[in-house]
């Protein structure tokens, strides 16, 4: 499998290309002692596995993967605050204005708030969740409305941006480490993560593992 979709059909994550492998992590290892392995062996896993387990993380910094990927903004956005090991570029509607596509929540997924938690929410969603989402949809083409008519009227997509919502899509190319890679993965999939990040992260994680099966099961284990 090389992309993901979303339930909903817009979001993706989608594996570009990958730079290195299991030797990769290896080698970085070994040259310590000035030594380089040509095929991957049953001592080579084990010193993967041994680097993941005491935390000598820069051998697994030297293999790459890089990936497209669409998600709303409000998930871009808790994606972004892992920076160490990324590169990202990001479409900018400063110079695309074409017509957004936003995010809406299913009824089962309105989860009411948990006022026991500075952050998150229960797994049980609000009441008239359904009518709730019917009106988060309108409201969204109604932004959407609202930009379309102020690109007509000759404002700049620069500044009609504003009124677009934060459940937008957005889409990136993001290029990360293996190490960087798994501390996100780690992070994001956990069960205090926003629910609707763990499905991203998760996904990239089924996308990684068979690139790099040794060193991903290693530091995500």
């Amino acid at each position: 499998m090389k992309r993901w979709t979303a339930p909903d059909g817009i979001g993706f994550v989608e594996i570009l290309d990958t730079f290195g492998d299991d030797l990769t992590v290896v080698n970085a290892a070994r040259v310590s002692f000035d030594k380089e392995s040509t095929e991957f062996s049953t001592g080579d896993e084990r010193l993967v596995k041994y680097l993941a387990a005491h935390n000598h993380v820069t051998p697994f910094f030297h293999p790459q993967a890089r990936f497209r990927i669409r998600m709303p903004i409000f998930v871009a956005r808790e994606w972004y605050r892992h920076q160490i090991g990324f590169a990202r570029n990001e479409v900018s509607r400063r110079y695309v204005s074409t017509a957004p596509e936003c995010w809406v929540p299913e009824p089962s997924g309105l989860r009411a708030r948990d006022p026991r938690a500075k952050q998150g929410s229960k797994k049980e969603p609000i009441e008239g969740a359904e009518e709730v989402c019917d009106e988060i949809a309108k409201f969204q083409e109604s932004s959407v409305a609202m930009y379309t008519s102020l690109l007509d009227k000759g404002v700049a997509p620069e500044i009609a941006r504003g009124v677009l919502p934060q459940s937008m899509y957005t889409e990136f190319i993001e290029t990360g480490s293996i190490a960087a890679y798994a501390r996100l993965y780690g992070l994001r999939t956990s069960p205090d993560a926003q629910r609707e990040i763990q499905k991203y992260a998760g996904a990239l994680g089924s996308l990684m593992e068979p690139k790099f099966p040794v060193s991903w099961k290693a530091l995500s284990a």
